[in-house]
């Protein structure tokens, strides 16, 4: 993680809705083409030579050799889990903060695994360790801000590159992480480790096998009290999530939730995001907690909070599919992230897991999810369920981890590409625009260049091995 101090400046793009949402709201099209303008969507023609990353396999790899940028609380939970995978070897690591690289060596070390290289002492140590030839995939995991130029330099240095959420928080940086990996032939991908819920996997498969008849709407977000954390002087390195509260009323990570119901409505392989309209309740919560919990003097008594409580984006999509996306983590509740899919024949929602699905139910009851979670198990699931490496997130992340070293040694294609990372995070900033037009609809960019008519493999993969 980096020192707020090292932040680049925040845009103009960043802040609309926010701290210079009066000034800018005339600048705001009201027109349905000057939106489209305005959210990229009439996208601009590939540059000669550049192609589409859609189908594109990985390069067999014999050993995946990982490079992890941003050793916080999430680089450490995850960095055990990419160098137990089978085929796997960290071979760099890097943060700002030097002593944390050290202990990230020393804890592989430790674990009996080889040290990795160690770079850190300066915001752009991750540079140096770029060029080193002995990396396969970069993993970052620093805050937001600073996931798009280390994705791109990531890309540019020849690397494959998988993302903690967000991959970007601007329209342009999307677009070009997209160029980026078109022109590099190199993919870049959200790690979404939702994606690869138990229960998110069972329920694309049963999607896909016509349980819930025709899909015809979904909700997913990611509802999480962090008022605690935001506030805890040690958790977030210099405060940095707590202060995008005061820089952005973004819907700043809806994708745990939106991802796995975009994949169950085919997002990108049949169907795609139209437009996004937001709203967001008045930003109560955290000045609300400040006020009973922080001592006169703390630094948070300088802030002034902009981001909604509850920023909720609807998206509808080409075919008509309508999908409720929600980002809370101000307001006091128990977590969720809502998963929840409907069609024709029946409904499933989870935190608690409930199912009601005709022919099977009547009477206006809900039913167990178990027995049809177990019925429908995905694979991966299957296979690695067992697995003694299963561990944070109730085993997702590790089934991250291994999918991701799987099909890259075995030359897979990868279950989630450079556009659906792009789709998926793209309510970041349209949430903004959205906003700073009082609730109007904008239009989402068609990230694949209409690539998304064709139906292809995602997700809900055929089963196969990790090579020997």
């Amino acid at each position: 993680m980096f020192f707020m101090a090292d932040l680049p400046s925040v845009s103009r793009r960043t802040l609309f809705g926010g701290a210079l949402a009066a000034g800018a709201l005339a600048a705001i099209p009201t027109s349905a083409t000057a939106a489209e303008e305005a959210t990229g969507a009439d996208s601009t023609p590939r540059r000669p030579g550049q192609r589409s990353m859609i189908g594109v396999p990985f390069e067999r790899h014999q050993t995946v050799r990982i490079a992890l940028i941003g050793l916080g609380n999430r680089g450490m939970s995850m960095i055990g889990g990419w160098s137990a995978v089978p085929g796997a070897v960290v071979t760099a690591v890097c943060d700002i903060r030097a002593e944390r690289a050290k202990a990230a060596a020393d804890k592989l070390a430790a674990d009996g695994r080889p040290r990795p290289a160690e770079y850190g002492g300066s915001a752009d140590a991750y540079k140096k360790m770029l060029s080193r030839d002995d990396i396969d995939l970069v993993y970052i995991a620093t805050p937001w801000e600073f996931h798009y130029p280390q994705g791109k330099a990531a890309l540019l240095s020849g690397k494959h590159v998988g993302v903690e959420l967000p991959i970007a928080t601007e329209l342009d940086q999307l677009w070009d992480l997209v160029d980026t990996s078109e022109q590099t032939r190199k993919h870049l991908f959200l790690a979404e480790n939702c994606s690869y819920g138990r229960n998110e996997l069972a329920i694309l498969k049963m999607a896909h096998e016509g349980v819930f008849g025709e899909v015809t709407n979904g909700h997913g977000g990611y509802l999480h009290d962090l008022r605690e954390l935001l506030f805890s002087d040690t958790y977030y390195t210099d405060a940095w999530r707590r202060k995008w509260h005061t820089r952005s009323t973004a819907s700043f990570y809806p994708m745990h939730g939106l991802a796995p119901i975009a994949a169950c409505m085919d997002v990108n392989r049949g169907d795609r995001f139209a437009t996004l309209r937001a709203t967001a309740t008045e930003p109560k919560g955290l000045a609300d907690y400040r006020k009973r919990h922080m001592p006169p003097g703390h630094p948070s008594w300088k802030e002034t909070y902009i981001n909604g409580d509850l920023v909720t984006c609807l998206i509808e999509t080409e075919q008509g599919r309508i999908i409720r996306a929600e980002h809370d983590v101000s307001s006091p509740r128990p977590y969720s992230r809502i998963n929840s899919l409907a069609g024709s024949r029946g409904i499933v929602e989870d935190y608690p897991a409930r199912i009601y699905v005709e022919p099977d139910h009547s009477g206006h009851a809900w039913k167990d999810f178990g027995p049809y979670r177990d019925r429908h198990d995905h694979w991966l699931w299957k296979k690695l369920k067992d697995d003694p490496n299963l561990g944070g997130h109730g085993g997702m992340d590790y089934v991250l981890q291994w999918r991701i070293v799987q099909q890259m040694r075995a030359g897979l294609v990868p279950d989630i590409d450079v556009y659906d990372s792009a789709a998926w995070c793209s309510p970041v900033p349209l949430s903004v625009i959205s906003l700073a037009r009082g609730g109007k609809p904008v239009a989402v960019p068609d990230f694949t260049r209409g690539g998304w008519t064709k139906p292809r493999a995602g997700l809900d993969s055929q089963p196969s091995e990790m090579p020997g």
